[in-house]
C-alpha cells in the first residue's frame, strides 16, 4: 500500500492549528487520544454532540468525556488493544443536557514503527433507534410510535413513500404528540439512514446565535469567532435536518432558510464561499403557521416551500382507545426498564387516567406512568401513585351530545354513542366509590385517595357529598 511522504504531509499541515482546522470541517465528531484513552484533541462535531467545550474534554480519559455505553462493551482502548484492529459499535451516549443521544463508534489504532498501539482515532456520528424497548413486541407501531386510530394508521401507512422522496415534510400537532419521533422515523425509513439526523430547536437558541449554529461561520466573522464552524447544515450533510418549532426562526434566517431549499448551497457567516450540502429538510411546529402568515410573522413563500408533505398528528384526546393502548405499551416499558412486578391499575387509577384531558399528550401520559411505576411497591396502581396534580386538574370539556334526527322510527334503534363521563362526574364517583369501601370513615377514605383530609372535605363540599 502506498504510504504519504512526511514531507507532504507537513506541507499540507504545517501546524497543529492546520490539523484542528482540517477536523472542524468533517462533518462527524472526531477525537484523537493517547494508548490510556487521554482526550489529546476533539473537533467542533465531538464538541456539539457531547454538549462540553473542547478545553475542558481534552485531558480527560474518553470515558468520562463522551460518557458512552459501548466503554463498559468491549472498548479496545479499556481493554488494553488485546486485538490491534479498528472496531465499530452502536452505541449511546449522555449529553452533558442530560440527553442520550444514539451514536455509531468506529475506533481505529495508531500504531508506531514495530506495531505498538501508541494512541487511537474515535469517529462518533449520530444515529437513530428503530424499535421499540423491551416488553414492547407484538404492538401496532412505527419505531417507537404506537397507535391504532385509524389517523395515526393512515400516517403509518403514508411513512414508507415519503421516506423514498427527497420533498421537505411539515409535520404540525400539539406540543407532546410525538413529532420528533415521526421525523426520526422518516429519516429510518429512507435511503438517508446510514447518514446523520440532526436536530436543532428554533426556539431554544437566541437569534443571535442561531444563525452561526445553523449556517456556521467563518473564522474572524464577528468578535470571538476564532476558528471556523461548520454548522448544522454542513454537519447533516448526506442525511437529514430537522428543525423543530420552525415557528420561531426569526424572519431574517427564513430568508436564508428559503434560498437554501432553492439552490441547496448554505453560504456560512462571513464567508461568500457556498458549500453544496446535500439534506432532506424536515420541519415541525405546533403553531398555527397560516395565521402567522396572515400576521407577517411567518413568510408565506416559506411556508409554501415547507409544505409539499404536511403531516399532521392528532392530540391524544382525540385517538379513542389509543390511550389504553399507549398505557400498557409505557407499563411494560417501565416494567422491564424498573424491574419492577406492576401488573396494572385499580378502579380509582384507570378512572383517573381515562378522566384526564392530557394538555401534554403522549409525552405526558408516558411521564405519568413513568412516575407511578417508581413509586408503586405492589401489583397494582392506585392514585396515590399518581402525581398529585392530576386530582386538581379541571374538568375536561364533555363532548357534544349527538342531535336526534327528526321523526325516528320506532323500530330504529337508539345508536348513538354512550356519553363520556367528565372530570368533576369521574373525582366525584371516585370520592363516592372511597367512601363505600372505608364504612364512610373519612380519614381512611382520605388515606385511599391519598389525599389530606382537609383535600377530601373540599371535594365533598363542592360535589354536594354529605
Amino acid at each position: 500500500m502506498p504510504t504519504l511522504d512526511p514531507a507532504i504531509l507537513k506541507w499540507l499541515l504545517p501546524d497543529t492549528d492546520s490539523l484542528t482546522d482540517l477536523l472542524d470541517e468533517l462533518p462527524l465528531g472526531v477525537a484523537v487520544m493517547g494508548w490510556d484513552g487521554t482526550l489529546l484533541a476533539v473537533n467542533k462535531t465531538y464538541e456539539t454532540l457531547t454538549g462540553a467545550d473542547r478545553q475542558s474534554l481534552v485531558g480527560l480519559k474518553c470515558l468520562h468525556g463522551l460518557r458512552c455505553d459501548y466503554c463498559f462493551k468491549g472498548c479496545p482502548v479499556l481493554a488494553g488493544w488485546k486485538k490491534v484492529d479498528a472496531r465499530s459499535a452502536e452505541a449511546n451516549i449522555i449529553s452533558r443536557n442530560r440527553n442520550k443521544v444514539y451514536v455509531r463508534l468506529t475506533i481505529s489504532p495508531i500504531l508506531g514503527d514495530k506495531g505498538e498501539v501508541r494512541g487511537a482515532v474515535e469517529t462518533v456520528s449520530t444515529r437513530a433507534t428503530h424499535t421499540l424497548e423491551e416488553g414492547t413486541a407484538g404492538l401496532t407501531g412505527l419505531g417507537n410510535l404506537v397507535g391504532n386510530s385509524p389517523e395515526i394508521q393512515r400516517i403509518f401507512t403514508m411513512v414508507p413513500a415519503i421516506a423514498q422522496t427527497d420533498s421537505s415534510v411539515l409535520i404540525t400537532g400539539e406540543t407532546g404528540t410525538g413529532k420528533d419521533m415521526l421525523a426520526e422515523e422518516i429519516h429510518n425509513a429512507s435511503d438517508r439512514n446510514d447518514g446523520p439526523f440532526i436536530k436543532v430547536n428554533c426556539g431554544a437558541l437566541p437569534d443571535t446565535l442561531l444563525e452561526s449554529e445553523l449556517f456556521g461561520h467563518a473564522k474572524g466573522a464577528f468578535t470571538g469567532a476564532d476558528r471556523a464552524k461548520p454548522g448544522r447544515f454542513r454537519m447533516a450533510h448526506g442525511g437529514t435536518l430537522f428543525l423543530t418549532e420552525i415557528g420561531d426562526l426569526p424572519l431574517a434566517l427564513q430568508v436564508k432558510l428559503l434560498s437554501f431549499l432553492d439552490d441547496k448551497v448554505i453560504y456560512p457567516l462571513g464567508s461568500t464561499k457556498g458549500f453544496h450540502a446535500d439534506v432532506r429538510v424536515i420541519v415541525a411546529t405546533h403553531r398555527d403557521l397560516e395565521e402567522m402568515v396572515r400576521q407577517r410573522r411567518f413568510r408565506q413563500d416559506l411556508l409554501y416551500r415547507l409544505n409539499v408533505i404536511r403531516l399532521h398528528l392528532p392530540p391524544l384526546r382525540n385517538r379513542g382507545d389509543d390511550i389504553h393502548l399507549l398505557q400498557d405499551h409505557f407499563l411494560k416499558m417501565f416494567q422491564a426498564r424498573f424491574g419492577k412486578k406492576v401488573e396494572g391499575f385499580s378502579a380509582n387509577a384507570q378512572a383517573l387516567l381515562e378522566g384526564y384531558p392530557y394538555p401534554g399528550n403522549v409525552r405526558e401520559l408516558r411521564n405519568l406512568i413513568e412516575y407511578a411505576v417508581n413509586f408503586c411497591d405492589g401489583k397494582q396502581i392506585h392514585t396515590h401513585h399518581l402525581p398529585g396534580y392530576l386530582l386538581r386538574a379541571p374538568a375536561a370539556p364533555s363532548p357534544e351530545p349527538e342531535p336526534e334526527p327528526a321523526g325516528p322510527s320506532a323500530a330504529q334503534p337508539d345508536v348513538r354513542p354512550a356519553r363520556t363521563e367528565s372530570w368533576e362526574e369521574v373525582q366525584r364517583r371516585m370520592v363516592l366509590d372511597a367512601l363505600v369501601k372505608t364504612g364512610g370513615r373519612k380519614r381512611q377514605a382520605a388515606e385511599l385517595l391519598g389525599w389530606g383530609r382537609s383535600t377530601l372535605w373540599r371535594k365533598m363540599k363542592h360535589y354536594g357529598i354529605d
